[in-house]
């Protein structure tokens, strides 16, 4: 019993820490760290907080993922970077703290605008809007994450259930 209580309390835990999180496509699209995407336009239409995530989809043969400074992002200057997030070409980098990012591909390809600057705010998220009269009568109104938590949770009981 008291295996199945800690698979549930760790279960719920990481679900909703999942769920305060958002995962942003870097470029609006999976496969959007290319040249001659406005990612400066894309970005000013996102809200980024502290414990989101960056997605890079990319050629990982022909682009990287630099996180640099202010003054490498403005010039471009790919040798002195921060930290190199290039793996394998689907990658992910955790926002953790408060302030700007700054990342650009080498290879000269940040001068065809491969570069984004992100605000990271500490900010509690926007609360969610209340349900439509519609979706409350249903019962349903419960979002996506709440979804998500319920059957995770369900999945552990089972998994503990029939693992004894």
């Amino acid at each position: 019993m008291k295996e199945m209580v800690w698979i549930i309390v760790l279960v719920t835990t990481m679900t909703i820490k999942m769920a305060e999180a958002e995962v942003h496509y870097v470029g609006g699209g999976k496969d959007n760290w290319a040249p001659n995407v406005n990612f400066s336009e894309w970005s000013i239409h996102e809200h980024f907080y502290v414990g989101d995530w960056l997605y890079f989809g990319y050629d990982k043969n022909t682009y990287n993922v630099l996180e640099v400074n202010k003054t490498s992002y403005e010039k471009c200057i790919e040798t002195d970077f921060i930290s190199n997030i290039t793996r394998g070409g689907r990658d992910v980098f955790e926002l953790t703290e408060p302030r700007l990012y700054y990342f650009l591909s080498g290879r000269g390809f940040c001068w065809q605008g491969m570069k984004v600057a992100i605000k990271v705010v500490n900010a509690s998220r926007p609360s969610p809007s209340p349900p439509s009269p519609k979706s409350a009568a249903s019962g349903l109104g419960c979002n996506n994450n709440g979804r998500i938590q319920v059957l995770l949770l369900l999945s552990a009981l089972v998994f503990s259930f029939f693992s004894h």
